[in-house]
């Protein structure tokens, strides 16, 4: 009896961040918040997407835009990204979640005979791509309230973080905005305190610091959650925190912020020089909600962020050094942001049968403006970072867990280079197996 007592209470403390069909839950609880008393839970969501861009894959198409005002379109086919959930409920308030994500297919290498060169053997990239282990950690439920989790967690920090699922959003990939600019999926190694009280939901987090030798002129900090080495550097530190409101039904509004050093957060440790002179603060601030009622759904989303000694980046040896794997002395900005908002109404809704079969089509329209480099760092400024988004299209839901997306987006840039226009079709599918 106490068991069973035990275990209805831990269910309620995972999928409290689901609250109901309008509310939206966090990705990082996702993994056991679909338990419902079993013990093992697997499930994932996965996208396919295909994209045809209407303006130059060239390397220079910032640099000479004239040039290549006219060159030809391009297409691609992709799998962004394909999860596994795994999750285990060990009893007492134990459980387990992990989430295996491959990225772009995954990876692959191969050897290969090379005839033209009088046979040698050669061993080959056969296709690019990630394999991560995205989620992986330990939790102690002790009541609605209080869980500590520890492992590899989610970092909340911004809408598409909190809520990354193919199902969370519009377009067929993620908002561009938020993932240029801050790692998406933000994962880290690091323990975590979150529960819920009343209306109000709520993380804190401890982490490993990022590290700055990843942060780049056209993707700000996107990449310093990342280590080349086989573990994680954590001689620096970071933290973050994450509310949400759920007081309005169909209304969540959320606030996150990170704090942490990044310069110096490499391996090996630098005894002198700027590695040893400087603290590279990070700091980030974001407000998001969604509104999912009256047959609308509508998301939007602000992140402004800020990065001390930004102008000292280019002197860290590390990233002087042309043989270490770390981004080589380019510029990176001491500031950062992205704003967005999308809305979405299904006119299903108003036809009585698929209304009754619970089938869906949103019309949607999504704007957003971002820039990874806002502020000039060293003298040198990159206006083309500088893009406003529009797009437009509809999400088709013949079921539930499914979802056939279609999009027409352009991307505005500054008067001296060229717009970039392109048309995305995807289909993506979120749920539990298990």
């Amino acid at each position: 009896m106490k068991k069973n007592v035990f275990k209805l209470m831990l269910v309620a403390a995972l999928a409290s961040s689901g609250l109901s069909t309008q509310a939206q839950e966090n990705a990082g609880d996702s993994v056991m918040s679909h338990a419902r008393g079993n013990r093992l839970s697997v499930g994932g969501y996965g996208e396919i997407g295909f994209s045809r861009n209407y303006y130059s894959d060239s390397p220079y198409l910032y640099s000479e835009p004239e040039k290549h005002k006219s060159d030809p379109s391009h297409g691609r086919f992709d799998i962004p990204h394909a999860v596994i959930y795994l999750g285990y409920d060990f009893g007492k308030g134990w459980t387990m979640g992990t989430e295996i994500e491959f990225e772009h297919g995954g990876t692959g290498v191969a050897y290969e005979k090379e005839y033209e060169e009088s046979g040698e053997w050669e061993q080959e990239t056969e296709k690019g791509g990630e394999v991560e282990l995205e989620q992986f950690w330990l939790q102690k439920s002790i009541a609605k309230w209080a869980n500590i989790r520890a492992g590899h967690i989610v970092v909340p920090v911004g809408l598409t973080n909190a809520h990354h699922e193919p199902l969370q959003f519009f377009t067929v990939y993620r908002p561009e905005g938020e993932s240029t600019i801050l790692p998406c999926t933000w994962h880290q190694t690091g323990v975590s305190f979150w529960g819920r009280l009343g209306d109000w939901r709520y993380e804190a987090q401890f982490l490993a610091g990022l590290n700055s030798n990843h942060f780049t002129t056209t993707g700000w900090i996107n990449k310093g959650h990342k280590s080349p080495m086989e573990f994680d550097v954590a001689t620096k530190y970071g933290g973050s925190l994450r509310i949400d409101n759920y007081s309005i039904s169909g209304l969540r509004i959320g606030l996150s912020g990170y704090y942490g050093h990044s310069i110096g957060n490499s391996y090996p440790v630098e005894a002198s020089g700027n590695e040893s002179k400087f603290k590279g603060v990070v700091a980030i601030g974001a407000i998001d909600f969604t509104y999912n009622a009256h047959n609308w759904i509508v998301r939007g989303q602000a992140d402004y962020g800020y990065l001390g000694a930004a102008d000292q980046l280019t002197g860290v040896y590390n990233r002087m050094n042309k043989k270490s794997p770390f981004h080589h002395t380019t510029a990176v900005s001491s500031h950062a942001y992205a704003i967005g908002i999308e809305a979405g109404y299904d006119i299903f809704s108003r036809i009585e049968s698929l209304r009754a079969d619970n089938q869906k089509l949103y019309v949607f329209g999504r704007y957003e403006q971002y820039n990874p480099y806002a502020s000039v760092s060293n003298g040198s400024a990159y206006e083309y970072t500088l893009k406003k988004r529009m797009a437009v299209g509809i999400n088709y839901r013949p079921v539930k867990q499914i979802v056939v997306k279609g999009e027409f987006s352009k991307r505005f840039l500054k008067s001296q280079y060229n717009d970039e226009p392109s048309v995305n079709i995807g289909v993506a599918y979120e749920g539990f197996f298990l």
